[in-house]
């Protein structure tokens, strides 16, 4: 069965556009959830621990004795930034044990002389600790005037990381940066990007890709992800409080320099000690920048203010891992499968969600985070949740055919009209000089009804046309232009349809007819002698047809 060209073109309209409509979705980025954009950087963010042990030799005065006091221990955030163990993270959470600070070795040793030679003097002088306060106190100064000169300290520095699924690791510092100095230091040796650069053994590591901080603006959602102190120490949580990152939500809220004049990016996103190094992540799951520093109150109890805290933009990061083995732009294996198990858990193909996942826990295993998803999505193959409406499908649905029903009808009316002249196209014709033929169709009896036609127009009627009793005497490629007084001008369409299958290549219809050539003012001629007005009688007439 063939099929008519207005369907044809409708069909091929509808077709089109719904090409076009499924390229724009297959082609627009795909919207993240709050939460798939989370799961996305938290397998890559791990505990920081600047330790520093200590070994203390002391001479209580009963001889030469070791003592080991309880570690100095610092804690921060880190992210993974290349799969092969590279790890960012502030200057100052591995600054104590990178470079420690000449007070420790005092700090160790008085702890050591506290522990090891006061309870016994006091035991010895019949004083119960705290018995005595002021006693005892003299006592300690006593001893430490006497004691801490022979005091020799040993100390072990070394910082860890500790991944999620509770594994620690010994990083080795591959580049620092200080953190930026608050007081006088003429030299300027406590002046840098407060940033630092880990390395740990392995492989296929999550990492966080970095977004371009310039493109950042005041009211963007971020997030701050981050191992807060007050979480890590909580007596009411479990160990696993302390391997799994906690999120805070807020927004860009402006753009300031430090004092060394470099960019930082204000947030009113809650921070607290142990935040400091953890990634600031977008609404697409990337890193815009490093938490660095927050506002304390003033005065001697000095809280932390929030809505105040300030982050090192990733632009800074990017320069500061020029000259490494970092390589920004390498791919981890993880991310791959754990985002693509994300976008199918989150479109609720479960069963290739749980492929993914299992493929991310083989390579890094027990991430909590990859656990939990893994479980959820094995849930929700035994038991498939309720699928929601799918409202965006109807609406697609409801879009195309609205689109196809516009495109048919616009077809039919470019087809009908595609043949079709009007008036003063007819005009402008004669004044370029193409001199188109104008054929007068109509019926006999309107032909014989109305003594006025178009100047030079030849009439022929349609009984002649169908019966092929006519001569026009010209050229195939001469413009043709036939007129009637039906309505949709039926006959002239007809007629011009009839030429065109003869033979004519350029047969055109005049639009609205006799009567539309009246009523643009244009010159008509009477049949035979007629009076003017008559003529213009006919005219009033025409302009009703």
């Amino acid at each position: 069965m063939s099929l008519s060209l207005p369907r044809i073109l409708a069909t091929t309209g509808l077709a089109f556009s719904l090409v076009l409509i499924w390229a724009g979705l297959a082609g627009a980025d795909r919207t993240l959830t709050v939460q798939e954009a989370i799961l996305r950087a938290k397998p890559a963010v791990a505990l920081i621990v600047a330790e520093v042990v200590a070994e203390v030799r002391l001479n209580c005065g009963s001889g030469e004795t070791q003592f080991t006091p309880p570690p100095f221990r610092e804690t921060g955030t880190g992210w993974f930034i290349d799969a092969h163990g590279f790890i960012i993270t502030n200057g100052h959470v591995v600054q104590p044990a990178h470079t420690p600070p000449r007070w420790m070795v005092n700090s160790f040793a008085k702890r050591a002389i506290e522990s090891a030679c006061v309870p016994a003097i006091l035991k010895r002088m019949g004083i119960a600790p705290g018995e005595q306060p002021a006693a005892e106190d003299r006592v300690k100064r006593q001893v430490l005037d006497s004691v801490l000169p022979s005091t020799k300290v040993k100390l072990d520095p070394g910082i860890f990381v500790v991944l999620s699924n509770g594994t620690r690791v010994r990083a080795e510092v591959k580049k620092y940066s200080p953190p930026l100095s608050v007081g006088d230091d003429p030299e300027g040796k406590m002046s840098g990007r407060d940033l630092a650069l880990l390395k740990i053994p392995g492989k296929d590591f999550p990492i966080l890709p970095l977004a371009d901080s310039k493109a950042a603006k005041i009211g963007d959602p971020i997030h701050i992800l981050g191992f807060p102190g007050v979480v890590l120490s909580h007596e009411l949580l479990n160990q696993s409080a302390t391997v799994e990152a906690s999120v805070t939500n807020g927004a860009v809220s402006g753009f300031k320099q430090d004092k060394a004049n470099q960019p930082v990016i204000q947030t009113d996103a809650p921070a607290t000690w142990g935040n400091s190094g953890g990634p600031v992540v977008t609404a697409r799951g990337e890193m815009v920048g490093v938490l660095t520093f927050v506002s304390l109150a003033p005065g001697p109890e000095g809280g932390i203010v929030q809505g105040f805290n300030f982050i090192i933009p990733s632009n800074a990061v990017r320069d500061f891992i020029q000259g490494t083995e970092v390589k920004v732009s390498a791919e981890s294996p993880f991310n791959k499968v754990w985002w693509a198990g994300l976008v199918e858990e989150f479109d609720g193909n479960y069963k290739a969600a749980e492929r993914y996942f299992s493929e991310a826990n083989k390579l890094v295993p027990n991430l909590p985070d990859v656990k939990r998803m893994l479980a959820e999505a094995q849930e929700n193959i035994k038991n498939p949740p309720p699928r929601p409406f799918p409202w965006a499908w109807v609406t697609l649905g409801v879009t195309l055919a609205s689109l196809g029903s516009y495109g048919a009808m616009w077809g039919r009316k470019w087809w009908k009209n595609r043949h079709r002249i009007s008036p003063s196209a007819v005009i402008h014709l004669l004044e370029e000089g193409k001199s188109p033929l104008v054929l007068d169709v109509r019926k006999p009896s309107a032909f014989e009804a109305s003594p006025l036609k178009i100047p030079g127009a030849l009439y022929i009627s349609p009984e002649a046309i169908d019966a092929g009793k006519y001569d026009l005497e010209v050229e195939a490629n001469r413009t043709v232009v036939a007129y009637c007084t039906e309505p949709d001008e039926a006959t002239s369409a007809r007629m011009a349809q009839k030429l065109r299958r003869m033979g004519y290549k350029d047969v055109k219809i005049l639009r609205g007819g006799l009567g539309a050539w009246a009523n643009a003012g244009l010159p008509l001629e009477a049949k035979a002698g007629l009076p003017t007005i008559g003529v213009e009688l006919y005219k009033s007439m025409l302009g009703g047809v």
